[in-house]
C-alpha cells in the first residue's frame, strides 16, 4: 500500500510587518498592534522564546509616528550591570575600566524614535532607579559624568516570564513594572496559532530549497501529524529549525516521520534513559556546544536550536559561566 501524503495546502496566509499567519488568532494580535502604535503608551510584551518579540516591537515602531526616527532593540539577559549602564545611558572616557573614550548610550541614540528592552526582567536591581528616571523625567546621566540629558523615546519592552512575579520576588520594582506595563500584550504559541504549524512548515520547506535542499512536493501523513501534535516550547524558531533538520536529513520529495528529530518522533535522546536527569542533560549539551563553538556563546546558541538569550538564561541557572 503506497504511503499516505499530504500536497502542499492551498494557504493564503495574512503578511504584516514580516509576520506570516493564518491564524484568527495572530489576526487579532496584528489589529492590538496597529491600535497600540497610534498611542505613545509604554508596551510590555510577554511571550515564550521564539514567538517574535522583536518583530511584534519592530511593528509597533514602523506604523507609529516615530517611524521615522531609529529604532534600537538591546537584550537584556546578556549584559552585566556596569555594561547595561554603559549601554542604556552611554558613558565618559575613564568611567571604568576598558572605557577609554566617550560612548553614547541608547537612550540617546533612540531619541525621537523607540528603544525595545528584550527580557527586561533580567536587568539588574540597580539599574532598574535609572530606568526609573528616565520613564518618569525623560533625563539621564551618562556613567561617570554629572551633565544631565534629555531623551524622547518610546519605550517597548519584552519578558518571558511574569514580571508581577518578579516584584513578588523582591527582584523587580513595583514601581517600575507599572511605568512599563501600560499596555501589556501577549503573543499567542505557536501551538495556539491554528493553521500556522502547517503553513509555517511549507514556507520553511521553500526557504530550504531555494537555499540548495531538497525540493519537498508532499509531506507524509505520519510527518504532518507529528508536525501537528507538537507543542512546539520554542514555538516558531523551533519549528524552523526542524524543517532544516529534515530537508538536509532526509531523501526524495517527500518530508517523512523518519526525516524528524528524535523528540518528534517520540524518541527519547539516548541519554535520557539512563540515570542522567534532564538538568544534568541540559547543563552538559550547553557545555558541550560551547567547547565546539570556541566559547562564542552566539554560535552555541544557534547549534543548540535556541536563542541567544535562551542560552544566557540558562547557562546562568546551571552555573555555567564561561
Amino acid at each position: 500500500m503506497p504511503t499516505k501524503t499530504h500536497p502542499r495546502p492551498d494557504l493564503k496566509p495574512t503578511q504584516f510587518q514580516g509576520m506570516v499567519t493564518v491564524s484568527a488568532k495572530m489576526q487579532d494580535f496584528f489589529a492590538l498592534l496597529k491600535k497600540v502604535a497610534v498611542t505613545e503608551a509604554s508596551v510590555l510584551m510577554r511571550g515564550e522564546t521564539g514567538t517574535g518579540k522583536e518583530l511584534a516591537a519592530r511593528a509597533i515602531h514602523t506604523i507609529s509616528q516615530r517611524s521615522k526616527g531609529p529604532f534600537n532593540a538591546v537584550n537584556c539577559a546578556t549584559l552585566s550591570s556596569e555594561l547595561m549602564m554603559s549601554e542604556l545611558f552611554g558613558h565618559v572616557r575613564g568611567s571604568f575600566t576598558g572605557a577609554t573614550s566617550d560612548r553614547k548610550g541608547l537612550f540617546e541614540l533612540s531619541n525621537g524614535g523607540s528603544l525595545f528592552l528584550d527580557e527586561v526582567a533580567e536587568i539588574p536591581f540597580d539599574v532598574q532607579a535609572r530606568l526609573l528616571r528616565v520613564l518618569q523625567d525623560r533625563t539621564f546621566t551618562p556613567l561617570g559624568s554629572a551633565a544631565v540629558r534629555k531623551t524622547n523615546v518610546r519605550l517597548i519592552s519584552a519578558t518571558h516570564t511574569s514580571l508581577r512575579g518578579a516584584v513578588e520576588n523582591g527582584h523587580f520594582r513595583e514601581d517600575l513594572m507599572y511605568r512599563i506595563r501600560v499596555i501589556p500584550l501577549f503573543l499567542p504559541r505557536l501551538c495556539e496559532r491554528a493553521g500556522d504549524v502547517e503553513m509555517l512548515t511549507w514556507r520553511f520547506i521553500d526557504e530550504f530549497a531555494k537555499a540548495g535542499y531538497r525540493p519537498i512536493r508532499a509531506l507524509e501523513a505520519k510527518a504532518r501529524d507529528a508536525l501537528l501534535a507538537h507543542l512546539w516550547p520554542g514555538n516558531v524558531r523551533e519549528l524552523r529549525n526542524v524543517v532544516e533538520y529534515s530537508c538536509a536529513i532526509g531523501d526524495g520529495d517527500i518530508l517523512r516521520l523518519a526525516d524528524l528529530t528524535p523528540e518528534l518522533r517520540g524518541e527519547s535522546p539516548p541519554q535520557a534513559q539512563g540515570t542522567e536527569t534532564l538538568a544534568a542533560i541540559e547543563r552538559r549539551r550547553i557545555l558541550e556546544a560551547l567547547e565546539r563553538a570556541g566559547g562564542k556563546r552566539g554560535e552555541a546558541a544557534t547549534s543548540l536550536g535556541m536563542s541567544r538569550s535562551t542560552l544566557w538564561r540558562k547557562a546562568r541557572e546551571h552555573g555555567i559561566t564561561h
